[in-house]
């Protein structure tokens, strides 16, 4: 490790003022095309991650394991890998091919999701889905950071709104193909079938996703020009008070978000009364165009009300998960699944808005050449705090009311995640006020 001290970073690269581009810039058509083959990529992706979830019934009859220790499998175990594997994987995209990496990481997270239709008991399928966390390692950060460079300022928050819309497109393919797939055949054939896809998807990356200039559309100052190494960047990120706040943030909400992903169709199934059929028309539809509804709208408003005022990186998520918490007490209170699932239509709505907004402040607020590592340093902070622990904990609270309380197991454990909505409000609240104050230091410093 060097004992040099990071490069020094001027007090306008600091408070993200950083002078840009207009943000009527046009962006190319290329760069559209780009972005497309970037949303498939996560929604393949997300296909991958969000597959367990969908056959969490078939997978836990066939393979003998509790809902503890499926908590366990899509929680703690892979958030943990995710972590480990996040943080080489973002340096190494920022100082090589970020196309490339993401190439690789394709590559790695389908050979693992085929692996895990093969599997035969808890530990290979443990093992298998934790290797499909290179799909946000190496598959996230380095395609923010690619569209970050293909999308001028202003113009961000939508590019990567739009490309979050992998997150719903992909659950509701994942809740579509998978149920139909295992209910004509079987849930393994579905992990070997998503597997051999992702694979030829590698190939379509290579031929679209070129390499753009870092920073080649910020109007940029000479210090950016530079080399900083891993830990420059490192110490840089968690310097900042916002960026860890917001991280910080993120997570909290993520273990609602997570929480509810892994367990809400099991949920839905066992208390609600839906059927695998049901599930594979009304839910897949419901997740689709709810989620990629909310994502669109919330990337929209990000570049809209931040051109007003930076605190709206912090008040969008604050107001919309304020928002969402009566929806989500009257999901896991409701008595029929068509209740419960047009409360969660509303509390998924507003749910995701955090996303765009803590995706785009980090984006904006670091160098060109720290994009892919400061976003892996988020999601890795989001993911360990959210998929960590939000999963892990409807497990665990699930099976310790097993006993007692045998047909609403968890629906007691998605009551427990309620203080972590109003955690996660709070510091997004903080958030706004710490950009403002960074607002305030900004314009004094003029003077």
């Amino acid at each position: 490790m060097s004992s040099n001290p990071p490069p020094p970073i001027t007090q306008s690269e600091h408070a993200g003022h950083v002078p840009v581009l207009p943000s009527a810039a046009p962006v190319a058509k290329r760069a559209w095309i780009v972005l497309g083959m970037l949303i498939l990529v996560y929604v393949l992706n997300y296909l991958c991650r969000f597959l367990p979830s969908v056959l969490a019934k078939p997978i836990e009859e066939s393979l003998q394991i509790t809902d503890g220790q499926f908590g366990l499998i899509t929680g703690f175990y892979f958030a943990m890998f995710y972590t480990l594997i996040s943080l080489p994987i973002g340096f190494l995209a920022d100082k090589t091919s970020r196309s490339k990496v993401l190439a690789c990481g394709c590559a790695i997270w389908s050979a693992a999701t085929a692996a895990c239709g093969f599997a035969a008991n808890f530990t290979q399928f443990a093992f298998s889905f934790m290797a499909v966390g290179f799909g946000e390692a190496g598959g996230v950060p380095p395609s923010y950071a690619l569209i970050s460079d293909y999308f001028p300022p202003g113009k961000r928050g939508t590019a990567l709104g739009l490309f979050n819309l992998g997150m719903p497109i992909g659950a509701s393919l994942a809740i579509g193909f998978g149920a139909a797939i295992a209910a004509a055949f079987s849930w393994q054939t579905a992990f070997r079938g998503l597997g051999i896809i992702g694979l030829v998807a590698v190939v379509g990356i290579l031929l679209i996703v070129k390499e753009p200039k870092r920073g080649g559309l910020d109007a940029v100052s000479p210090q950016l020009t530079k080399k900083i190494g891993f830990w420059d960047t490192l110490f840089s990120f968690f310097s900042r008070r916002t960026l860890v706040l917001a991280a910080l943030a993120g997570g909290c909400t993520q273990i609602v978000t997570a929480g509810v992903g892994a367990f809400a169709i099991l949920f839905m199934m066992r208390e609600k009364g839906m059927t695998l059929g049901e599930v594979a028309v009304w839910y897949a539809l419901m997740v689709l165009i709810v989620m990629s509804l909310g994502l669109f709208v919330a990337g929209r408003s990000v570049d809209k009300f931040t051109r007003i005022s930076k605190r709206a990186y912090g008040l969008v998520p604050a107001i919309s998960l304020t928002v969402s918490v009566p929806f989500y007490i009257a999901f896991v209170a409701s008595s029929t699944w068509p209740m419960a699932l047009m409360c969660l239509a509303g509390c998924m709505f507003v749910n995701f808005f955090y996303l765009p907004s803590v995706i785009t402040l980090v984006q904006q607020e670091v160098r060109p050449d720290q994009r892919a590592l400061s976003g892996a340093l988020m999601l890795a902070t989001m993911n360990l705090i959210g998929i960590g622990l939000g999963p892990t904990l409807i497990g665990a609270v699930s099976d310790y009311f097993r006993a007692t309380h045998p047909q609403h197991s968890l629906q007691l454990a998605f009551y427990a995640l309620l203080p972590c909505s109003v955690m996660a409000i709070l510091l997004f609240y903080w958030l706004s006020r710490e950009l403002r104050n960074d607002g305030r230091k900004a314009v004094e410093a003029t003077r």
